[in-house]
């Protein structure tokens, strides 16, 4: 049993710190995921504290056919597929993140770069088709493993691997398209 499903099992017996342990490990990486689905950060806090409302009130078994975050996951997929279904034109909506950081003047030009090189990953991810899109972030992002996503896809281990190799070449095409060059740092 990883932590989250044995935070989880002490939570169905009463304990509802463990609720807030699950909320606190698995809330960011959860966010961005269904923000890869809805493609609106706004929504996507919202969708996240829903997943959440929802192992709060509803309490639903975890048959232990997957891990902890699989699961977890695959609620949040689904919740964030029924607010698609009932709000199409939502999902049209861009993400604009707007940072305030203040930097010494030393580091400037290497959080620049950087800044750069996340912006022009960020905006290929944005302009490739959507299952592309939320395959990769499942992947890199999430540290996922293929049969993890398939699960969460609800797609073979083949499908899925396919989807992914397909997912990296169409996004190395869009960045080298934008003359995007990744040295490693």
């Amino acid at each position: 049993m990883d932590n989250g499903a044995s935070s989880y099992h002490r939570f169905l017996k009463g304990d509802e710190s463990a609720l807030e342990e699950i909320v606190s490990q698995y809330r960011p990486g959860l966010q961005n995921y269904i923000n890869s689905i809805v493609n609106n950060f706004s929504v996507a806090e919202d969708l996240t504290e829903e997943t959440f409302v929802k192992l709060l009130l509803k309490k639903p078994k975890n048959k232990g056919t997957a891990s902890f975050k699989t699961w977890l996951y695959t609620i949040g997929r689904n919740t964030a597929v029924d607010w698609i279904r009932k709000n199409p034109q939502g999902r049209e909506i861009p993400i604009d993140e707007i940072f305030n950081v203040e930097i010494e003047e030393e580091h400037f030009l290497q959080l620049y770069i950087k800044d750069e090189e996340k912006r022009a990953v960020h905006e290929a991810l944005e302009n490739i088709n959507h299952d592309y899109k939320t395959v990769l972030t499942l992947f890199y992002f999430e540290d996922f493993s293929i049969e993890e996503i398939s699960k969460i896809l609800k797609k073979s281990k083949k499908s899925t691997s396919v989807l992914l190799h397909r997912a990296k070449k169409s996004l190395k095409a869009k960045l080298e398209k934008e003359d995007f060059i990744y040295e490693n740092r």
